[in-house]
């Protein structure tokens, strides 16, 4: 481990960043510093510039894979390298606001009803019926479902910061029948090693596989119903603030974005114009 390598990662256990986010920054940094072939404590800001250029318009990465990358030098360069003059020639990125993908309640159901194994339609049912993030629902462990009080505290979620869900009875249901099967001791969702919580890249292949088989033709990975859930509480009229904290968004400006999707309420919203009480006949 290069010198580097350890300060960095000594800086943000310092700072209590997630296991996952230290991952992955040091990564980034890693694989800059090896496509250059030099230390990034020794580039220049014209060298670093010239690295982003060429992921964006040489590699095409994904815009979140660009943010993970910029994220994790403007770390390296404010807080382990103490050289603040690099951060505002690693800007981020201007946001896309894009309308989240959302299935219908119908879709949901048929999603569902096509994932043939307990395991992985009960991970998909904690990720619809409670919200949760995928990291989320696959590091519960079996403290974290309180039946008596119907919820699931949700521990180390994104930030760092804990939460409390609510835990729907036909959730509670699907828990129970799935922990009879299988007997899990920790973790709710055990990998092959049940010391350690089961791989994303499963659930993913479930749901694509389950997705085919209910003939949906949008996309319905983990997120997807992340944001069925959270619209899906939007068109029943829940209030915006405790859709936030369900979600676990720091700001509401991040909720904000489900109420232009939900197209209950739109739907439904009368326009003044029905208030009016004109009468079409007659009128020239």
């Amino acid at each position: 481990m290069s010198e580097l390598r350890r300060k960095m990662l000594t800086d943000l256990r310092i700072l209590n960043y997630a296991e996952r986010t230290q991952e992955i920054y040091v990564t980034r940094v890693a694989e800059m510093a090896k496509h250059l072939q030099q230390s990034p404590a020794v580039l220049s800001a014209e060298e670093v510039h010239e690295y982003l250029r060429y992921l964006k318009e040489e590699r095409q990465v994904s815009r979140s894979a660009f943010v993970q990358v910029v994220a994790a030098l403007r770390f390296v360069y404010r807080v382990t390298l103490k050289r603040a003059d690099m951060v505002p020639h690693i800007p981020y990125p201007r946001a896309t606001r894009r309308h989240p993908v959302v299935l219908s309640p119908d879709e949901v159901s048929r999603l569902l009803r096509a994932i043939p194994n307990v395991k992985h339609r009960t991970v998909a049912m904690v990720l619809y019926g409670a919200g949760l993030r995928i990291s989320e629902a696959l590091a519960l462990e079996l403290r974290d479902i309180d039946s008596a009080r119907m919820v699931i505290t949700v521990r180390h979620g994104k930030g760092d910061s804990d939460r409390q869900v609510a835990l729907s009875v036909v959730l509670l249901e699907a828990l129970r029948t799935y922990w009879l099967g299988y007997k899990p001791s920790c973790f709710l969702f055990p990998g092959r090693e049940p010391a350690k919580p089961m791989g994303s890249s499963t659930i993913q292949r479930a749901l694509k596989a389950a997705r085919s088989r209910a003939r949906i033709a949008k996309p319905a990975g983990p997120h997807v119903l992340r944001h069925s859930y959270a619209t899906h509480l939007m068109e029943t009229g829940t209030d915006l603030r405790v859709i936030q904290t369900l979600l676990g968004h720091r700001s509401l400006r991040t909720t904000q974005i489900y109420t232009h999707v939900a197209a209950e309420r739109v739907r439904t919203t009368r326009s003044p114009l029905d208030h009016l009480g004109l009468e079409l006949v007659g009128i020239e």
